[in-house]
């Protein structure tokens, strides 16, 4: 008897149905499983037999023939052990067809029958939702993840058995989250609020600027100096992610695999801070899967990279395309799996390998060579795609004593959602651009309210600066940002020298 299950693989952050086949014939008993599958889906013929005896149904002695279709995209994780659970019951006649028809499966077995939690569940209920099914059935571990996606019935199974049971009786009962559990959270509820920083006057307008128009940003200091202090805030000065960013952002950390488990997904911005020394694949993605990397991770949020400068330069430059188009490619001999990549990129680094150049407070060790080769690690098409870079100074230690002054993340969020407002307005008619960082250059000059009188000391500037033409229009959206941020309609002269004092005299 022949059964056909539906189900998905997860191909990037995107999910490809497939339909699993499966195949009772008379012969010698045996499994043979076709269709491109990876290792740990070959497993599954081991995970299903133990978990069909275990939770009381029979495995008859057949020869099963699993065909997962189409045999032309690769299949990987445990996620079909359900489907192909299901089929077999099907196929020996154990549970009707009828019983699963419009039913799309996804999820791990235990040996003891209990259904578990896998990567990519919300891609799986978006390809469910596309393919008209009746209920997505995943393990009750993705529940709240799968909920998000509120116009597709998703049934939630704890053990195989219980499953059967309700699929057998037609009770399947869509999954409800408990009220609340959606609601948009505060993004500093980890207590760091800017309002704790004490002094650093510019580097504050510098995260505020950053935060408002999705601009990079290059903190350059001693150590002990806040670089990484204030870094941490900026996420807290992002507003929540509206429907479409959340759903996109949940889907990437869905098969990154990086979803607190049972938890809900929530809609404060990412921030990614991974160690000094990640691989070429972990920050940009990559493995057999390919799975997403932490540029990835950080799309629609920020990227804190702590002691840049301590990353191999080839890693570094490896952030030149997604910083530049908003997304990375992995490609493989068999396919190109393209991600997701529009992050907020905040790099902190020390003027040296000692730290203290051009520290008043301290003593430079480091040869005039050892500083150059240092700071070359920055390349300079890299530097020239970040468009803040801000000098943090040490705090002197009389001022550590007194109170922090300045405005809370809540205030200085406020403004940041405002420019960001006015922004979503003005570009409203310019396909996939939300942000000032994201805006050609060409419509913003031709349409961003830029006064002649603007343009022409940025020119000038530009000249005086070595400014490349990337570095030209990078200025530009950094003062549109700054009148956005002062309820300005129009970048005037002000704007554009605030933009300038950001931006370094070199660039490649």
């Amino acid at each position: 008897m022949l059964a056909a299950i539906r189900s998905a693989a997860v191909v990037g952050v995107e999910a490809v149905p497939i339909t699993i086949e499966v195949n009772a014939a008379t012969g010698l008993p045996g499994w043979t499983m076709v269709g491109l599958p990876s290792g740990a889906v070959r497993e599954a013929r081991d995970r299903v037999a133990a978990a069909l005896v275990n939770a009381g149904f029979v495995l008859p002695p057949r020869r099963w023939t699993v065909n997962l279709s189409p045999a032309d995209v690769r299949k990987d994780g445990p996620g079909f052990d359900l489907p192909i659970a299901i089929g077999v019951l099907v196929a020996s006649g154990q549970l009707a067809a009828d019983a699963v028809e419009g039913c799309w499966f996804l999820g791990e077995l235990g040996l003891d029958g209990e259904v578990r939690a896998v990567r990519g569940t919300l891609p799986f209920a978006q390809a469910a939702h596309r393919g008209a099914a009746r209920f997505a059935v995943i393990p009750e571990g993705n529940a709240a993840e799968a909920a998000l996606l509120r116009t597709l019935p998703v049934a939630c199974a704890g053990s195989f058995r219980s499953l059967v049971d309700a699929l057998r009786a037609g009770q399947l009962t869509p999954h409800r989250p408990a009220a609340g559990t959606l609601q948009r959270e505060d993004p500093v509820a980890d207590g760091a609020d800017l309002a704790d920083v004490v002094g650093q006057r510019t580097a504050k307008r510098a995260l505020e600027i950053a935060a408002a128009g999705g601009h990079n940003l290059l903190m350059l200091g001693p150590p002990g100096a806040g670089k990484t202090m204030l870094a941490r805030r900026l996420a807290g000065l992002l507003p929540p992610l509206d429907d479409t960013a959340f759903l996109d952002v949940v889907a990437i950390h869905s098969v990154g695999g990086v979803l607190p488990a049972g938890g809900t997904p929530t809609r404060r911005p990412p921030f990614r801070a991974p160690h000094h020394t990640i691989s070429l694949a972990g920050l940009i993605g990559g493995g057999s899967g390919p799975r997403p990397g932490e540029v990835s991770l950080a799309h629609r949020g920020v990227l804190f990279l702590d002691e840049l400068l301590e990353l191999p330069r080839y890693i570094l430059d490896a952030m030149r395309q997604p910083l530049e188009d908003g997304r990375v490619v992995i490609a493989r001999a068999a396919q190109s799996v393209p991600f997701p990549a529009r992050f907020l990129l905040v790099g902190a680094a020390n003027p040296c390998p000692c730290g203290h150049a051009a520290d008043p407070r301290g003593t430079c060790r480091c040869s005039e060579a050892a500083i150059r080769a240092y700071r070359e690690r920055l390349s300079g098409p890299l530097a020239d795609r970040i468009d803040l870079h801000v000098r943090v100074e040490a705090v002197a230690l009389e001022a550590m004593q007194g109170r922090a002054a300045g405005d809370s993340s809540a205030v200085v969020r406020e403004r940041v959602t405002v420019a960001r407002a006015a922004q979503a307005q003005r570009y409203a008619a310019v396909s996939g651009v939300t942000l000032n960082a994201e805006v050609p250059g060409a419509w913003l000059r031709a349409a961003g309210g830029i006064t002649a009188e603007a343009l022409a000391l940025l020119g000038t500037a530009a000249e005086r600066l070595r400014l490349s033409a990337r570095g030209f229009d990078r200025a530009l959206r950094v003062a549109r940002t700054v009148a956005d941020l002062d309820g300005r309609a129009t970048v005037d002269e002000a704007a554009v020298a605030e933009a300038l004092m950001f931006r370094p005299e070199v660039a490649g």
